[in-house]
């Protein structure tokens, strides 16, 4: 009998605790503000926060992820959300796989985090079209992101819709959820000038749309200085302690909703390397000018699967983020910054009551002291110059100033955090290699098939603009040409004027070449000798969108695909080929196969893998199979040996590679390329490229990623390679 009177009582006190639990968890939460911080259930909080993009991972990773965020010393998690993944066409709605915005919120709250929803839906973000969906661009008389009916009309339509869903899972903190802060619009005033008194009424329709769905928490604009009441204008940087203007009212707090702890990374382009020292110092530069909210801009940037990156985005977003791209610790970010978070935290009380005095230290010196009636006294003293070590004095004591750095003194007497003192060790990733795809009986192949004139459907008698063409649907655009020969030179120039990406050329179904143009220019030349028949040829170009832009005003107005061609034999005779009759294929016959999918790829004639012939002339599809790797590391292709193209994996696509394109020190910007576990079965995983750019895939290996400290016996690690 005893025993089950334990029993009873052992199952009424866990009953009880869940009660307690599920009480704590939803009991709602008053979220205001006033001119020194967030106020949360009447505290007023210093907040650190995150940037983790839900897309950008997957569901499997989302718990790790946030429970490194919240290990590091945050209390946020800040994401956008992506509208074109969520409402691909018009009023049909996806949720679901790493779109599943309400169980990422969950897991966050499971963790005991609080969530900052960015909403937008216009977010930049180097996410393809700033994260419209395309279809909006075909709404008759539509502008984005201004005064506007049918733009507004679409944006509250969304909006709504991603309140609601969130209102009726109860996430909001008002509710008892996690949601503490909402985000409408982004950046806007990059491009508010641009629409003249449009704009700021645009400004102040979206707040008062935003602030009218009654969510129960505050509403911000990042960089927006004249964010109309009571929305919160923030600051977006690297510098915002220095740069920001502050509040726009001295009833709101100086918030911070991007700190970019790196930059993206675009092909061609070297990665940003931003220290943890630098990111520290701004970090409490800006508490100690009254700053309560900083975000790290990202704090795990991820993956741009599939087609989401922007234009010439690489895959790998801000890899070098406190968490890596595979969710790896980036040491000594990750452990310097998480040191700064408890060294605040420890005297944020005394932050946020205490008087503030700032006061000069030196030429360069200067000192900020918080003191409370009750004794309390914080102190951060500030060294700016950046060459050398200066001793300052301050309240009869010598301190030691490292350059660039400021000490914090939680109690205005000891040096609990410099943050030019890092105690953190660096780490460096090994990467070892599990699986070589190196011979040729692992690999089937596909031609893909360069289509003329004859083979197409879609005819116009002008030079189609390439996104409006292809609705997005594919990142290539066939133009093809059929004309009868009358030039006098038996060997003209063709030239391709193009504000795409990159052109290839194919002459009577011979390859003659291609070029590409790059981040920074908004159109490139293609400049070729032909040799044309007698009488009739063919003239087919692939012009290739390597993502879509992502921000400036009228972005419903931006071009892109083949602008002019020409067949020139001198200055004084060129044949303009632009209002002849152009037959159009939009994307390849591969795609519309979806020979990517393992069921169709089994109903499709591939050929075994011949002798390999690295160079340009083929537009060839490969396919291998390979186990997974045991353990839990991360996995990753390295795909060094290709060109450019596309991934796909069980059928799920893992993003574009472009290998071929190099940056100032002669590499490529990105060759290894994640590959999730959850997008991996036990054995004969599907392995299937697209190559564009004449790579070679006997040199593709399989490999799986870790970290080590330096201070480790690099004896021990002789096989793995570094990067």
């Amino acid at each position: 009998m005893e025993k089950w009177m334990s029993l009873v009582m052992l199952l009424l006190l866990i009953s009880l605790k869940t009660i307690e639990q599920n009480f704590v968890v939803k009991a709602a939460e008053e979220v205001t503000y006033d001119g020194r911080s967030l106020i949360i259930n009447g505290h007023r909080n210093i907040l650190f926060s995150g940037s983790i993009h839900y897309p950008r991972s997957t569901p499997q990773m989302w718990g790790d992820l946030i429970a490194k965020a919240k290990q590091g010393g945050l209390d946020v998690i800040q994401t956008y959300v992506f509208w074109n993944l969520h409402e691909p066409q018009p009023g049909k709605y996806d949720f679901s796989g790493r779109y599943d915005l309400v169980r990422f919120i969950k897991e966050i709250q499971s963790q005991g985090l609080y969530v900052c929803l960015r909403i937008g839906p216009f977010i930049e973000s180097e996410w393809t079209y700033g994260g419209f969906p395309f279809w909006l661009h075909d709404v008759p008389g539509i502008v984005y992101r201004t005064d506007n009916e049918p733009f507004k009309f679409y944006m509250q339509n969304f909006t709504t819709k991603i309140v609601n869903m969130l209102k009726e899972e109860g996430l909001y903190a008002s509710q008892g959820g996690p949601i503490i802060l909402s985000q409408i619009e982004n950046e806007y005033q990059n491009v508010e000038r641009a629409f003249g008194t449009a704009g700021s009424q645009y400004v102040e329709w979206a707040a008062k749309m935003a602030v009218g769905l009654n969510t129960g928490v505050p509403w911000v604009m990042c960089k927006q200085t004249d964010a109309p009441d009571p929305v919160i204008n923030t600051c977006n940087g690297m510098r915002c302690g220095e740069t920001f203007t502050g509040p726009n009212s001295r009833n709101k707090p100086a918030m911070w909703t991007e700190n970019w702890t790196s930059f993206y990374q675009v092909y061609g382009g070297l990665p940003y390397i931003r220290s943890a020292e630098d990111i520290a110092f701004h970090v409490a530069l800006f508490v100690a000018r009254n700053g309560s909210f900083i975000n790290y801009y990202m704090y795990h940037g991820g993956t741009n699967f599939g087609r989401t990156a922007s234009a010439y985005t690489i895959t790998g977003y801000y890899d070098q983020a406190p968490l890596d791209e595979y969710g790896l610790f980036r040491q000594p970010k990750y452990g310097h910054l998480k040191e700064l978070h408890a060294a605040i935290k420890s005297c944020s009380t005394t932050l946020l009551q205490g008087v503030q005095r700032n006061f000069s230290l030196g030429e360069l010196q200067e000192g900020y002291v918080f003191e409370e009636e009750n004794g309390g006294c914080v102190a951060l003293l500030i060294n700016n110059d950046k060459g050398n070590n200066v001793t300052v004095q301050f309240r009869n004591s010598s301190y030691d100033l490292l350059p660039k750095s400021i000490s914090i003194l939680p109690d205005c007497q000891n040096v609990a955090f410099n943050t030019a003192n890092v105690s953190t060790t660096s780490n460096r990733r090994i990467i070892t290699s599990r699986q070589n795809f190196s011979s040729v009986d692992e690999w089937q192949q596909l031609q893909d098939v360069i289509p003329t004139f004859d083979d197409t459907s879609l005819r116009s008698n002008s030079l189609l603009e390439q996104m409006n063409t292809t609705k997005d649907t594919s990142d290539y655009l066939w133009y093809t040409l059929r004309f009868e020969n009358n030039l006098s030179c038996s060997a003209p120039i063709l030239l391709v004027h193009s504000a795409a990406h990159v052109a290839h050329a194919f002459v009577n179904n011979e390859f003659i070449g291609g070029v590409h143009g790059n981040h920074d220019a908004k159109s490139f030349t293609l400049e070729l000798p032909v040799i044309l028949n007698e009488g009739t040829n063919n003239i087919s170009i692939l012009s290739v969108m390597v993502g879509l832009p992502d921000s400036g005003a009228f972005l419903e107005r931006r071009l892109a695909g083949i602008m002019n061609v020409e067949l020139q034999c001198s200055e004084e005779e060129t044949l303009n080929l632009n209002n002849s009759t152009w037959g159009y294929q939009v994307g390849l016959l591969g795609e519309q196969l979806e020979v990517y999918d393992e069921q169709n790829s089994r109903d499709i004639k591939w050929t075994q893998l011949g002798d390999i012939i690295v160079d340009e002339t083929t537009l060839t599809w490969y396919k291998a199979t390979f186990d997974t790797p045991k353990g839990d590391e991360p996995v990753v292709l390295d795909l060094s040996s290709m060109g450019k193209g596309e991934v796909w994996i069980n059928g799920q696509s893992i993003g574009r590679y472009w290998i071929l394109f190099h940056n100032s020190k002669g590499n490529p910007s990105q060759s290894l390329y994640h590959v999730p576990r959850s997008f991996l079965k036990d054995s004969e995983n599907s392995l299937v490229l697209f190559e564009e750019g004449g790579g070679n895939p006997l040199g593709i290996s399989l490999s799986t990623v870790s970290v080590t400290d330096l201070q480790d016996d690099f004896s021990k690690l002789s096989l793995p390679t570094f990067t």
